[in-house]
């Protein structure tokens, strides 16, 4: 079977695990995602199915949006709140106008640092990988673009947004960046990948549906690349 499946990522797995998960139901080993997301993330995860995997980098490059929510007043270890967190000496007793101004400043073309506990590789290795060694190496910044942030609901510590960005973007970085923008910290506490390219999350099959369904149900599934 070839095409893609677009799946809601369930919190608490990670996109390998869907592919695993995938790659059982389908009954073969060459299934992809285009993608990544987060243990804590949930949303839609392009998988790949059969021949459809050779695209992996076309879909991968593809925009992205997200419904996020930035908690002010403490710093994690991950920049989520899975991580320790370190909570910070000054209120996060800020204006709407001055949350708005801090946001508006990472909009348009940024430089970024990934966090260290990523996927990202130096020297082959991924990042996490070193940083749950010890051995935390801060990556280059890389260029990405952040075409639009918008603000959905602030009630202070917590800021729900939405961001519609590139490939490469870590939306727990610009969590951490914003906090440490206004002094106060911040990390990510939710993060739901609403589209990824053309695909949305209108579209997305919650996993725990598809492995209920029959062989012909699962292949209706399956959309043409």
């Amino acid at each position: 079977m070839d095409g893609i499946l677009i799946v809601d990522k369930p919190q608490g797995m990670t996109s390998h695990d869907v592919v695993d998960v995938v790659r059982r139901l389908y009954e073969t080993r060459k299934v992809g995602h285009a993608g990544t997301l987060d243990p804590m993330a949930t949303g839609v995860l392009v998988m790949l199915i059969g021949k459809a995997t050779k695209a992996s980098q076309d879909f991968s490059a593809e925009e992205k949006e997200y419904d996020a929510t930035l908690v002010f007043g403490a710093r994690s270890a991950t920049g989520d709140a899975w991580g320790r967190l370190s909570y910070s000496n000054k209120p996060a007793n800020f204006t709407d106008d001055e949350i708005r101004s801090a946001f508006k400043q990472f909009e348009g073309e940024i430089e970024q640092t990934p966090p260290a506990y990523s996927a990202k590789k130096i020297n082959g290795v991924k990042m996490y990988h070193l940083a749950r060694q010890g051995r935390s190496i801060e990556a280059r910044p890389r260029k990405i673009l952040i075409k639009e942030i918008s603000i959905s609901k602030i009630i202070l510590p917590e800021v729900s947004f939405k961001i519609t960005c590139s490939m490469g973007t870590y939306v727990r970085q610009l969590c951490v960046d914003i906090g440490d923008l206004l002094g106060c910290g911040g990390y990510l506490s939710a993060l739901e990948r609403t589209r990824s390219g053309r695909f949305t999350i209108s579209q997305a099959n919650p996993l725990e549906e598809l492995k209920k369904m029959s062989s012909a149900q699962l292949a209706e599934r399956v959309l043409s690349i």
